[in-house]
């Protein structure tokens, strides 16, 4: 359809301008068409959800700093985020499903539920470490130890969504967090104590201070 605006002949010359986004700079003085519709609607919703996906990553920034006094700590805590995409993305493609306003939503709600889980390890590796444990048993134990509380939470979290999987309107919900907490759980297991190990192995004594404040 596109490529047939492109040939359409304008009074004056010229070609047909579009807008996908604003409407017309001067409607009154040029030929032009605005997409519209369903598509101005998906834009504006992606654009707000965008927003409060980011104003909600810097607030978990900021809280996990306040709790663990470091810059460094909360980056690897929120590493796992981003691994998300990796479940959710195939999930929708596998399932057929577009991914919806409600499939953001599942993705910023699977934000926090990551932030959990990594703080979980974390604080467990901190206690550990701060009882005289060596850092690598302290990783290595964290990921024993809070396995289990982590996969009944990511076990209950997915079975509540798949009361609303057949939902016309919440269907992207129940994808995002089926398939983004499967994915994200057993990668968050194996990347926060890795990246946290990677991360302090050479530098105890900034994790020890860390802890002591």
């Amino acid at each position: 359809m596109r490529s047939g605006i492109q040939k359409i002949e304008v009074p004056g010359g010229g070609l047909l301008g579009e807008y996908f986004i604003n409407q017309p700079n001067d409607p009154e003085r040029e030929f032009a068409i605005k997409w519209d519709g369903e598509w101005q609607i998906t834009y504006e919703t992606f654009r707000d959800m965008g927003a409060a996906y980011a104003v909600g990553l810097i607030l978990i920034y900021l809280l996990v700093v306040a709790q663990f006094g470091s810059y460094l700590t909360p980056l690897v805590i929120m590493a796992p985020i981003p691994l998300t995409i990796i479940g959710v993305m195939p999930g929708h493609a596998l399932l057929g499903a577009q991914f919806t306003a409600t499939s953001m939503i599942g993705m910023i709600a699977l934000a926090g539920i990551i932030v959990r889980n990594s703080i979980l390890l974390v604080d467990f590796i901190n206690l550990q470490v701060a009882s005289g444990i060596d850092l690598k048993e302290a990783v290595v134990n964290s990921a024993i130890t809070r396995a289990q509380p982590i996969l009944l939470t990511a076990l209950s979290a997915t079975l509540g969504a798949l009361f609303i999987l057949d939902d016309p309107i919440f269907n992207g919900l129940a994808v995002s967090l089926i398939f983004g907490i499967f994915v994200s759980t057993l990668l968050t297991l194996l990347v926060i104590p890795l990246l946290y190990y990677m991360a302090y192995r050479n530098n105890l004594e900034s994790l020890t201070s860390h802890q002591s404040h």
